[in-house]
């Protein structure tokens, strides 16, 4: 049984988590700014990454249905092995939940998005400021969940690497031998 992930999965993790961590920072920076052209600036690049980041996540979630991960090491005790499994879920269900709200939120708030200024994503809702409003509170609070869970997937990788000096970060570094 393969104890590492694919290159293709290792390439989707590492090009998916600086996306995920440049998209939450340009997030997190940009939302204090003064209304102005860099800020408007900022907010479609933002949507953008967004869009590569949603459509890279259903070709990770692609790869995924045909590539089953790495067992956990049998040492870990089950409710552990619960937890990672909860966690990688958790992942993946912010990987999904927060472009969407994202579209959402620009849907009801009548900005469209225009991928790079020459694709226009459809809006999915109607304008309507009290729930563009409401679905801008949600991508938010989402944000805040995401970095949480991000947190406590780096802790548990570096905890494993650390203290438990197993192979669970190792078999996911881009120079750790991989299988086709």
């Amino acid at each position: 049984m393969k104890n590492h992930y694919t290159a293709t999965a290792k390439s989707l993790h590492w090009v998916m988590a600086v996306l995920i961590i440049g998209l939450l920072a340009l997030g997190f920076y940009m939302q204090d700014l003064p209304l102005s052209p860099d800020k408007l600036k900022l907010y479609s690049w933002h949507k953008w990454a967004g869009v590569i980041a949603f459509l890279l996540v259903l070709v990770r979630l692609a790869w995924r249905a045909g590539h089953r991960p790495p067992p956990l090491p049998a040492s870990m005790p089950k409710p552990l092995q619960l937890a990672a499994h909860g966690g990688h879920l958790a992942l993946y269900g912010l990987m999904l939940a927060m472009p969407l709200s994202g579209w959402l939120m620009s849907s009801a708030k009548g900005f469209q998005t225009v991928w790079f200024g020459l694709l226009p994503i459809p809006d999915l809702l109607a304008k309507d400021k009290a729930l563009g409003d409401l679905l801008q509170n949600v991508h938010a609070t989402l944000a805040v969940l995401f970095v949480l869970i991000l947190v406590g997937h780096v802790a548990a990788a570096l905890k494993h690497h650390f203290i438990d000096r197993d192979d669970i970060l190792t078999r996911m570094l881009p120079a750790r031998p991989t299988e086709k």
